[in-house]
């Protein structure tokens, strides 16, 4: 290479291409189409909370009809929306797992029928890869780096070795983050999903009721709830059986600090043992105020860089789905067409080397 020649990467060749993304992992029926990996040219989101929100919680049947329901709409709309047309389209991707299998298998087959109907790659995209790599629409990511998902049913610590190399260091042991806020909102008699409502309540608590923190082992990083979880409900139950009311605002602020205390410890800790210098918040739970503050607050003590998607992109989203899967089609690691759902899908062995 002479001096001043431009370094061309396996990437530089697909700058132009347009990765039409499914997501149908649980309640969210999204399409987008991404540019180079970065671009979002659109990214259509249709939630069905106010489906589920009378039963206080996702009822996998109904998701994945509301799915069937609305999946090519939604598809139509992305391809509209991105200026292109569907014959310009260089991949398709899509959610494979985690998530509800009922739900994931529409988005599978809406996926696999576009990729053999226009002769063109498939993608099988891992959930949580996508939430990572959200942060990539927005940031520009340095690796090593941290992540912390948190989401309505995952929590766990995912370093980046470099790109696409995923390596968990931590995992909920029991209830995730978001399964943890639901079940307290439920409780409480709070609308579902219950993250937003124990936020806003928490932010108007002048005190914090004192509740314990699951430290679990001196060296560990997993993390665990379900004892947070039942203290919550013991105070709960101790108010309504002495007939006392209950100051629900100053408990809603003492679960929450109890959950960010160790998630944002352990995170730092995470980065220190690693040598990272940037911290990636990913998932549903990242929209927290709460979180969002003390992690700031926090990695700037530290001299950490913190990156946050913007709310639209913490959510499930076929943005965050097509953002990852553009690590595989740079490095043509593609999916066969009888690809199946799989609820189970390990995050490492996804890895791009694991493709390889």
């Amino acid at each position: 290479m002479t001096m001043g020649q431009k370094h061309h990467t396996a990437s530089d060749a697909y700058e132009e291409s347009l990765i039409l993304a499914i997501e149908t992992s649980c309640d969210e029926t999204s399409a987008s189409v991404i540019r180079g990996g970065k671009h979002i040219l659109s990214n259509i989101v249709s939630s069905q909370i106010d489906v589920h929100e009378r039963f206080g919680g996702v009822v996998p049947e109904i998701a994945s009809r509301k799915h069937v329901e609305t999946i090519t709409v939604i598809m139509e709309q992305a391809v509209r929306q991105s200026g292109h047309k569907l014959d310009e389209l260089t991949a398709i991707a899509v959610t494979q797992g985690p998530g509800l299998v009922g739900a994931l298998l529409v988005g599978i087959v809406a996926a696999k029928s576009l990729a053999l109907a226009l002769d063109i790659p498939l993608i099988g995209t891992h959930h949580i890869a996508g939430h990572i790599y959200a942060n990539a629409l927005v940031h520009e990511l340095e690796y090593p780096c941290m992540a912390l998902v948190v989401s309505g049913g995952h929590t766990e610590l995912v370093l980046l070795e470099s790109e696409g190399e995923f390596r968990i260091i931590g995992r909920t042991r029991d209830d995730a983050v978001g399964e943890a806020y639901d079940k307290v909102a439920r409780a409480l008699r709070l609308p579902y999903p219950g993250g937003p409502h124990i936020d806003r309540l928490a932010g108007e608590a002048s005190e914090a009721i004192a509740l314990p923190r699951a430290w679990l082992e001196a060296d560990s990083y997993d993390f665990s709830f379900s004892g947070l979880k039942s203290a919550v409900l013991a105070v709960i139950n101790q108010a309504r059986m002495k007939g006392q009311e209950l100051d629900e605002a100053a408990l809603a602020r003492g679960f929450q600090e109890s959950v960010i205390d160790v998630l944002v410890t352990k995170a730092l800790r995470s980065l220190k043992q690693y040598g990272t210098k940037q911290l990636l918040l990913c998932g549903g739970v990242a929209a927290n105020r709460g979180l969002r503050a003390t992690l700031d607050s926090r990695c700037k003590e530290e001299g950490i860089q913190l990156l946050i998607p913007p709310g639209s992109l913490c959510t499930d989203n076929a943005a965050m789905i097509g953002a990852a899967a553009y690590l595989k089609l740079t490095r043509g690691q593609f999916t066969e067409l009888d690809m199946r759902a799989d609820p189970g899908l390990s995050l490492e062995e996804w890895s791009i080397s694991a493709g390889v």
